[in-house]
């Protein structure tokens, strides 16, 4: 508890440094960001994902604090949740025209969906919600069940069988799974939220870096539970949130202990952090509904040290080596499996030892699309990973490089993550990535391109 307090003071005196030189937004503000992407999203780029899906209308249905992982991405910023029932209806009258968009609920969805039910004419909202359909004849109903998606799967069975009884004869026939449109929704990001993911994801890199820091570790003292604490205090200092508890652990030159093959399924251990030791540091913020998901590594340095040892520099080589790879292999039209297949044949013909366990980045932290790997299959993914990479997705590159040190005389685990974008053409670092590990004590940012 004294070294928890001790580290906790560092935030008060350095309140003002690192992190926050950078822009947060005020609560009022974000609302209006978000709102403002909403609008963008359904106008510009809902229009041309119903075209390509084929999906003319789609029926999203939510109930309060049960709400379908798409619908939490549509409701306006001032929702925290679904009210009572909320289902919102899309329509696309002919391919490539505008959406034409509706709420069956008791009130407006934003200035998006605007109220489609009046209960005192039409006292079931299931029969208003029918009716609606009628009068536009879809040629295809989208529904939010899947198979190889949770975000896609968010209708509830008692929802589904409640709408399917009440569609008139001729409809369910219509009624087809909009997995793909979902993940297309998505995954899909527009001109404006790339605008901002690289500040998002610069705010990241400053938080990470300097609890990675002097600022925040005492050799001898400071545990790393002080550390992960002194992240969550951090983030929530800064009007910021996450999206998953932080990680820090520990590599240190003892034979005897296998760090390098612990299972990602466990937390490690706390202990007191002390010169020699490889700090790694898994961490995650949620900004305006968008997450970053990012890894370093950071080296404490000994006394009559003045930088990171070489063999760990080198070491660290063959992490950024993996990256290039990985993304080198990110084409328009592969699958994750393709994509997984053909980098770890260049890594085996290198002869890098590793895994590669990539994955689309957000609307959620592991969020939809092309899986690029898991950390426990280093095959083929059935399902996530046969889904095709698409212009103008997000990505965490995440991965490992093992790799054996002689002055350590065991392996050592490289593990990084990066957020970065596919544009179609090429994968570009939302904020560059880490090129060399980070030493404490340090006098500067040590991101590169």
């Amino acid at each position: 508890m004294i070294r928890y307090v001790y580290t906790m003071a560092f935030l008060l005196v350095f309140t003002s440094i690192q992190a926050q030189d950078l822009a947060v937004l005020s609560q009022r503000e974000q609302a209006e960001v978000i709102d403002s992407w909403l609008d963008e999203r359904i106008t510009n780029l809902l229009p041309q994902l119903m075209t390509e899906t084929g999906i003319d209308m789609w029926v999203v249905i939510s109930r309060e604090y049960n709400e379908d992982p798409v619908i939490r991405t549509m409701l306006p910023a001032t929702w925290m949740a679904a009210r009572r029932r909320t289902i919102l209806v899309m329509y696309q009258p002919t391919p490539n025209a505008p959406v034409e968009t509706f709420a069956v609920a008791r009130y407006d969805v934003g200035k998006a969906f605007k109220r489609a039910w009046d209960p005192e004419a039409q006292p079931n909202q299931w029969k208003a919600l029918t009716e609606l359909i009628a009068s536009k004849n879809p040629k295809k109903i989208g529904l939010n069940f899947a198979k190889d998606y949770g975000h896609a799967d968010g209708l509830t069975h008692f929802d589904y069988e409640e709408m399917a009884k009440n569609l008139p004869s001729g409809y369910p026939e219509k009624v087809v799974s909009a997995q793909t449109l979902a993940v297309r929704w998505l995954e899909t990001r527009t001109p404006s939220e790339m605008a901002t993911y690289r500040h998002i994801q610069q705010l990241a890199h400053n938080i990470i870096q300097e609890g990675l820091s002097e600022r925040v570790i005492t050799p001898g003292v400071t545990t790393t539970e002080d550390v992960v604490w002194w992240y969550r205090e951090k983030i929530k200092s800064l009007k910021l949130d996450t999206w998953f508890h932080p990680t820090v652990d520990i590599q240190r030159p003892d034979p005897a202990s296998k760090e390098s093959t612990r299972s990602f399924a466990s937390r490690p251990s706390e202990q007191v952090i002390m010169p020699g030791d490889l700090l790694h540091i898994d961490f995650g913020i949620t900004y305006m509904r968008l997450n970053t998901d990012t890894q370093e590594l950071a080296y404490v340095l000994k006394p009559g040290e003045t930088e990171v040892p070489s063999y760990l520099k080198e070491a660290f080589k063959s992490g950024n080596r993996v990256q290039d790879l990985l993304t080198q292999n990110f084409v328009a039209g592969k699958t994750g499996n393709q994509i997984l297949r053909e980098a770890r044949k260049m890594m085996d013909a290198e002869g890098i030892r590793g895994s590669i366990y990539s994955h689309p980045l957000g609307f959620y932290g592991h969020s939809a699309g092309p899986t690029i790997g898991m950390w426990d299959n280093q095959g083929d993914t059935p399902g996530a990973g046969d889904f095709p990479l698409h212009a103008n997705t997000g990505y965490a590159i995440e991965l490992n490089a093992v790799v054996f040190v002689k002055e350590w005389n065991k392996d050592v685990r490289i593990m990084l993550e990066e957020g970065a974008f596919f544009d179609g053409q090429k994968v570009t670092y939302y904020n560059g990535r880490q090129r060399s590990i980070l030493p404490i004590p340090r006098a500067s940012s040590y991101l590169g391109n």
